[in-house]
């Protein structure tokens, strides 16, 4: 069968011995100086995607590359029987904790691309449903490559006939068992290809393009896979171009001065001690119940809270996590990333900690961050930032697609409310250990979080994830409101 994605494979002579040792000797010498050139700028990662039809020598094709890279900087994960661990997880969970990063090469054998394509092909998937995953993979690269990962997809052809070719030769001699995807593709070549036709063409873009190696004979298919790396290798280890300030920004209307969303807040909310107790036993008593019945149902929950400095979201995260059964609930502080956080995409670090099916993750600050306090501070660029709400919205509808339910919640105080208890800390010698310089030099810029905050509340609310403002002058108000919220979605989820 032949596509214009696949074309019939041109009728080259068998590459000899001696003319592959000769390109092989000087090919593996550029990629390894490439490749020190890579790890010693530490600016970019190399992720090679290896996919194709069956019989065509894919794992030859990584073993080689194994075999000419130093493996000091290499890590080759096969994507293919999934664990438990990975099942209790979204889809997108198994790949993000294995990206490469920066200053090193990543080989993906089987990756993103195999089970859309594989479900489609036995019909277990829509063609609607082929199209959405395909843009949810599309999305994904572009956000890679925007931070940085230079992507190398590699798609290794072979026509029907040679692939029957190799596979009755393979029977013949015995040299190596067919693998369980050679017998289950075997009679399912032309629906295979049509169906990865349509994957490529849907996924071939100029920062991620598709590379199709005719893989007839073994020789020309390695030198050709190495080739397209090596040339990935000198684009990585070019100085990065800065991207202009405004090269990625989104049209956006101009916020405010003054955040409209948080001006809508009734701040005069409180609770009497008495009906304090009373709601926060019984929603407690909700939460407890509904967790267990989440957690029979496999179904996670994630909760972020931010909010200003002193807003009270220690003490609502300590009354949450508490209400919940401690087998069931993690709390994970955020802080300034470390250096192996640092070498990756900024939202690596959150994936790492996306719960199990019917677990609790309570988010201490959280991805949030790099619209909040490093597009105030100046520690992500206007394009950076500015494409993170696109890239958040993506994310959080990754984790809802897993099953998992995602609440946001900002704990809202008036500055005249914060400077008290920024004052109360100062005086008391059990509390200052909470007030420090970098509080009060956020409090100087109160003006420019609130426009931050009217963008990131306007274009990261989202159906599937969505933000609840929790007035926090009154603390005791903030905390049963920060539980009511959670009771409420969760027994709409269930």
């Amino acid at each position: 069968m032949t596509t214009e994605r696949f074309p019939d494979s041109p009728d080259l002579p068998k590459l000899g011995k001696a003319e592959f040792a000769a390109e092989e000797s000087a090919l593996r010498e550029q990629l390894l100086a490439r490749q020190r050139e890579l790890r010693a700028a530490g600016a970019r990662s190399i992720l090679v995607i290896v996919s194709g039809v069956e019989s065509a020598g894919k794992s030859e094709v990584v073993n080689r590359l194994n075999e000419w890279l130093d493996a000091r900087g290499v890590r080759t994960v096969a994507f293919w029987d999934e664990s438990d661990e990975e099942r209790e997880r979204p889809r997108a969970w198994r790949f993000w904790r294995e990206l490469p990063p920066r200053g090193s090469i990543g080989i993906f054998f089987g990756s993103w691309y195999t089970r859309p394509i594989v479900e489609r092909v036995f019909r277990r998937s829509s063609r609607e449903e082929l199209e959405r995953e395909l843009a949810e993979i599309a999305s994904v690269e572009r956000l890679l490559a925007a931070d940085g990962t230079v992507l190398v997809k590699l798609w290794f052809h072979l026509s029907e006939e040679a692939q029957e070719r190799r596979l009755e030769r393979l029977a013949r001699e015995g040299a190596r068992a067919l693998t369980p995807w050679e017998k289950r593709f075997r009679s399912r070549y032309r629906r295979f290809a049509k169906v990865s036709a349509r994957a490529l063409d849907a996924t071939d873009a100029s920062h991620a393009p598709w590379h199709v190696i005719d893989a007839a004979d073994r020789r020309r298919r390695d030198l050709a896979a190495g080739k397209i790396l090596l040339a990935a290798l000198e684009r990585a280890v070019q100085p990065l171009e800065h991207e202009p300030e405004n090269a990625t920004l989104v049209a956006r209307a101009v916020a405010p001065a003054r955040s409209p969303i948080l001006a809508a807040v009734d701040l005069s909310s409180t609770l009497e001690e008495a009906e304090y107790r009373e709601r926060l036993v019984t929603a407690r008593a909700a939460l407890d119940r509904l967790t267990w019945k989440a957690h029979e149902r496999k179904r996670s929950t994630v909760v972020v809270f931010e909010g200003w400095d002193a807003a009270g979201k220690g003490g609502a995260i300590r009354r949450l996590s508490s209400a919940i059964d401690a087998r069931l609930c993690r709390v994970i502080p955020i802080a300034a990333p470390s250096d192996e956080e640092r070498a990756q995409h900024y939202l690596w670090r959150f994936w790492r900690h996306v719960p199990r099916a019917g677990y609790v993750t309570v988010f201490d600050r959280s991805w949030y961050g790099r619209v909040l306090v490093e597009r105030v501070e100046g520690l992500a660029s206007a394009a950076e930032w500015s494409r993170a709400y696109d890239e958040i919205a993506h994310f959080e509808r990754e984790l809802s697609r897993g099953g998992i339910l995602v609440q946001k919640l900002w704990l809202h105080v008036s500055p005249e409310e914060q400077l008290r208890r920024f004052e109360e800390r100062a005086a008391s010698a059990r509390k200052q250990h909470k007030i420090g310089a970098e509080d009060w030099r956020n409090r100087a810029r109160w003006s420019e979080y609130e426009i931050a905050l009217q963008e990131m509340f306007t274009h990261t609310s989202i159906p599937e994830a969505p933000w609840e403002i929790v007035a926090a002058n009154d603390k005791r108000w903030a905390r049963v409101q920060v539980l009511e919220t959670l009771v409420r979605r969760l027994e709409a989820a269930l």
